[in-house]
């Protein structure tokens, strides 16, 4: 699992959050430190990413760009400062407003594991 989130409160509450369930979670505050993160670690499953974030490129770029450069990976994407449309994001990817509600999210999280690679 990589966290991708520019807050580093919010970011360290949602890792410890997946942790507890069993997770094992990469963390990232920019679409630069997530790219460098897939590139060394094949293993990532699941990206969950915030939106609004600096850098050289927002959460809806670093998805589309993990989705071209990484097909296997699934993309959860969070925002909450707008609502997004599944037009704008890769396809097969899921959206959460915040704040989400932690057991959607899991829940999401594990559909998405069992899902077959894409």
């Amino acid at each position: 699992m990589l966290v991708v989130e520019d807050e580093a409160l919010i970011r360290m509450d949602i890792v410890d959050q997946l942790e507890r369930e069993g997770f094992f979670v990469f963390e990232a505050a920019n679409a630069d430190q997530a790219i460098a993160v897939l590139d060394a670690e094949p293993s990532v499953r699941i990206m969950f990413t915030d939106i609004d974030m600096p850098g050289s490129m927002d959460g809806l770029k670093l998805a589309a760009a993990v989705r071209h450069r990484f097909p296997p990976v699934q993309i959860i994407v969070t925002s909450g400062h707008r609502m997004v449309e599944i037009s704008e994001m890769p396809d097969g990817s899921v959206f959460f407003g915040k704040p989400y509600q932690h057991a959607a999210v899991m829940a999401s999280m594990r559909q998405l594991l069992a899902a077959p690679p894409r």
